[in-house]
């Protein structure tokens, strides 16, 4: 199958939002949102600095596992540091979204307890034989 080029970006021209490819639509829509009190430029900062973020820990990940990069201390502490700067972001989005990272965190353990009810079951026998081991009546 053949794809004529110019189609495809004439299509995915046509498929891209007026916010994506017009400025003064980007700025009435920023408009919009700020009436509606969400905090773009907040969400904006968290949500690219995230992916940036995020892209630099999968390149050093990348190249320990594909290219031969040694395991060492410096590529460690170099993952370390980019899961830092990913977390500053995170707490960026929390600003935004005026919830704590525990928060989330409790939400995501209530979303993954759901889809994974076993795992959870399993969790609650361990601590129950835990305390019986630990705390004996």
């Amino acid at each position: 199958m053949t794809i004529d080029l110019n189609k495809y970006v004439e299509f995915v021209n046509t498929t891209t939002s007026n916010p994506s490819k017009d400025h003064t639509s980007f700025i009435n829509r920023l408009m919009e949102l700020r009436e509606q009190e969400f905090p773009s430029e907040r969400l904006l900062t968290a949500a690219v600095g995230m992916s940036a973020e995020a892209g630099e820990f999968t390149e050093i990940v990348k190249k320990i596992v594909f290219q031969g990069k040694p395991v060492n201390e410096e590529n460690l502490f170099h993952l370390k540091r980019e899961l830092g700067d990913i977390m500053w972001y995170v707490s960026q989005a929390c600003i935004g979204l005026d919830i704590s990272i525990e928060e989330v965190i409790q939400m995501n353990f209530g979303k993954l307890s759901a889809r994974y009810p076993e795992v959870h079951l399993v969790l609650s026998v361990l601590k129950i034989v835990r305390r019986e081991i630990c705390d004996p009546i």
